[in-house]
């Protein structure tokens, strides 16, 4: 079916958007009005997440303390932590769901518009609720974004609206969850069948059962404490025969897959980007859906690896580090399709692929020194250094953050209809992928040092890594603001050009026989789907 074809299976009154900004943006029920917010909700918190990292970078750029008191720093330790997981990352996740799952899938809409709408305005009040914490008696919460009892339980009132806003995040994420499996179950158009969907889809599937499954873990865990400070229960408090590692297991349980619920939607996002830049079609689809759904399957059963330094017998220790090791073993598979796709390929370096390549790669260093963590003898040296924090960081911002600009560059075109500028782009990639490495590469060698994390003051031998830390952590994140304004001046047009509807010419997939911008409602009824828009996957 040719481009022209599927853009008139909707019809073209279709696209009235609702007039006025409370009936648009407000009220909307739209699948991409509403990842159209999610994503502005991320860039926002990741900018206010960014700035507290710019505070704790600044008062560690030299010994002594200098700018900020101890307990402060630790606060902002905290809530840097609380605020990129929970409002950066995951809801520009949500977003790119809500943006291409429908169109991808040939489906019309999301398939609960209503509770979708509900399920991103929880948001906002919560992170409010969140960070009115800080203008408290005793500030925020202090004690890691892990909260570990005892410490945690020594807050004053901050507990309670944190605990709360945890249960709003966690209401809006099972609500998100239950609309994506809800959506690709029933909405796909007749001729998707599951084996034929886009990757992206496919690990957004794994992902939304990965959420329901553990989202209620974590809500568990912090009503524990809740009672724990306010109802004289002692499930935590050693004194009346609780435990505080009960809490680490419980918070692991679900920490564990939580990071996978942070890294699988970017394994979908490069594996959309790298066949289209390699133009041949992905490598291993099949063995792909398998891998993320070993990963999924495999992130609930190694928790205790984030623990080994608690006092485990010695046949836990054993079984979370092989089960450990056995979890690299679909990651592996994918790096090895990834690079399998590339291979012989007839490549071209647009600014989405150079994200994509610099994720392939600089992901797997954060895989390897999580290996390094995961021998458990050796952990005993690692735990809570700054090798953990290089490591985490590493998977998270050079492997969730770089996948999310990646996907932003890849689809921004097909959302606006504007094609950014290309050399911008692509000093924004270079500065970043620069600037993050002189960051967090020190990190590892700060930690194989001995430096522990979440202190505000250290002594002089850490102090040269420590300046080069934050001198690459101020540069990128100025890279970040440069990249707000190449957003803003793609949507608005200025100094670009329109984008045509198959943005990019290796692009298989639904979306890109759409036009772009992509119309308010992209099908009425379904779209007709056939072999040329599955082209992606025919390597199977």
């Amino acid at each position: 079916m040719s481009h022209a074809a599927v853009a008139d299976t909707h019809d073209h009154d279709h696209d009235h958007k609702p007039k006025g900004f409370v009936k648009r943006w407000l009220m909307t029920t739209n699948h991409k009005d509403i990842g159209t917010l999610y994503l502005i909700f991320a860039l926002t918190m990741f900018i206010l997440g960014g700035a507290m990292a710019m505070i704790i970078r600044l008062e560690l750029f030299q010994p002594g303390l200098q700018f900020v008191q101890p307990d402060f720093f630790n606060q902002l330790t905290t809530m840097h932590a609380l605020i990129m997981v929970f409002g950066a990352v995951m809801p520009a996740f949500v977003g790119f769901a809500n943006w291409m799952i429908p169109i991808m899938i040939g489906a019309p809409d999301m398939a609960l518009p209503r509770m979708n709408n509900w399920s991103f305005w929880i948001l906002p009040f919560a992170f409010t609720m969140l960070a009115s914490t800080f203008f408290m008696d005793g500030g925020a919460p202090a004690a890691g974004w892990t909260l570990y009892p005892p410490l945690v339980l020594q807050g004053g009132q901050n507990l309670a609206f944190a605990v709360f806003a945890i249960h709003m995040l966690g209401i809006s994420s099972i609500m998100g969850a239950i609309n994506v499996i809800a959506t690709i179950m029933n909405m796909r158009a007749p001729n998707m069948g599951y084996l034929k969907m886009p990757l992206f889809v496919w690990t957004w599937l794994i992902t939304a059962f990965l959420l329901i499954a553990v989202m209620p873990v974590f809500a568990g865990a912090v009503t524990m404490l809740l009672t724990d400070h306010y109802f004289g229960t002692t499930f935590f408090n050693a004194a009346g025969g609780g435990d505080p590692v009960l809490f680490q297991h419980i918070f692991w349980f679900f920490g564990h897959p939580e990071v996978y619920i942070m890294i699988l939607p970017s394994f979908g996002i490069i594996s959309e980007i790298i066949p289209t830049f390699a133009r041949k079609p992905l490598f291993g689809y099949v063995s792909m859906v398998y891998a993320t759904a070993g990963i999924a399957f495999l992130s609930f059963i190694v928790w205790a690896h984030h623990m080994f330094s608690v006092g485990m017998p010695l046949g836990g220790e054993l079984f979370f580090m092989y089960a450990t090791f056995l979890i690299s073993i679909p990651t592996g598979v994918k790096v090895f399709n990834w690079v399998s796709t590339m291979w012989k390929g007839a490549m071209t370096f647009e600014t989405p692929m150079l994200w994509a390549i610099a994720f392939i790669i600089l992901f797997t260093i954060g895989g390897f020194s999580g290996l390094m963590l995961a021998i458990a003898p050796a952990d005993f040296q690692y735990h809570d250094t700054y090798f953990v924090v290089a490591h985490f960081h590493y998977v998270l911002v050079t492997g969730a953050v770089f996948a999310i600009i990646g996907g932003a560059y890849y689809w921004l075109p097909k959302w606006s209809g504007n094609m950014y500028s290309e050399r911008l782009g692509k000093i924004h990639f270079w500065w970043s992928t620069i600037s993050v490495n002189v960051l967090f590469f020190p990190q590892h060698f700060l930690g194989l040092a001995g430096m522990p994390r979440r202190i505000p003051d250290y002594s002089t031998q850490f102090a040269e890594f420590n300046m080069w830390s934050s001198i690459g952590g101020f540069a990128f994140g100025l890279a970040q603001i440069f990249f707000i304004v190449i957003v803003w001046r793609t949507v608005k047009g200025k100094g670009t050009t329109k984008a045509t509807s198959r943005v990019w010419e290796g692009a298989k997939g639904l979306e890109w026989f759409i036009p772009s911008p992509a119309p308010h409602h992209t099908f009425q009824d379904g779209a007709p789907v056939n072999d040329e828009h599955l082209a992606h996957v025919s390597s199977h």
